[in-house]
């Protein structure tokens, strides 16, 4: 009886033979040829599946940010109770981090991409539809939340306040990827803006 083959997860170990590539080699290097040696498939195997180079690189960068998702909703689930606005808007930041073996790799993986979104149109595309604008939009949310709970200042603007913390998030994640700045600074910024955001204290704590 033939070996009944998964194809889901055939996709899937080889868009993680590309987040080791370009986490690595960078972008560049992430060819059906590598990418096939990698995996350790054949670059035949890798063609049946995605066709084109283009089509491996976004399916791989799109499963990426799905498995960012799933960290985030363990996280949620870890809590051991409903998260509240605050408990949203920490795990979201923090989560975006590279501070373990996991999100390091992660983290890797967007900035080979983003270097090579500059010069690929393909890629550009990819990047233009990227979880960011959904993180801003969700802080936005939990921040108004809180604001209805009394849990966040009145004063402040959600909207700007969400795009600000999206990108201060990003800006730490670079910075820690090339040692500028350790895990334990990086999440101190994190706490201190949450802090001026929640100055009640309430579910600021990792």
């Amino acid at each position: 009886m033939p070996k009944r083959v998964d194809h889901e997860q055939r996709r899937r170990q080889i868009a993680e033979a590309v987040w080791r590539v370009a986490a690595t080699r960078g972008l560049p290097a992430a060819t059906l040829r590598e990418v096939a040696a990698e995996a350790g498939v054949s670059m035949r195997l890798v063609q049946y599946y995605f066709t084109t180079k283009e089509r491996m690189l976004v399916y791989a960068f799109e499963l990426g940010a799905k498995a960012a998702g799933e960290r985030m909703r363990a996280s949620f689930a870890a809590l051991g109770h409903p998260p509240g606005p605050a408990d949203v808007v920490r795990i979201c930041l923090l989560e975006l981090l590279p501070t373990d073996e996991d999100s390091l790799m992660l983290a890797r993986v967007h900035a080979a991409y983003y270097a090579a979104a500059l010069t690929d149109a393909s890629l550009a595309t990819a990047e233009a539809e990227n979880p960011q604008h959904m993180l801003e939009n969700l802080i936005a949310s939990q921040l108004r939340v809180g604001q209805e709970t009394g849990e966040v200042p009145a004063s402040i603007d959600p909207t700007l306040e969400a795009r600000g913390l999206a990108a201060l998030a990003a800006g730490l994640s670079s910075t820690m990827l090339v040692g500028g700045r350790s895990a334990e600074d990086a999440t101190a910024l994190v706490r201190y803006h949450l802090a001026r955001l929640f100055p009640g204290g309430r579910n600021t704590r990792r």
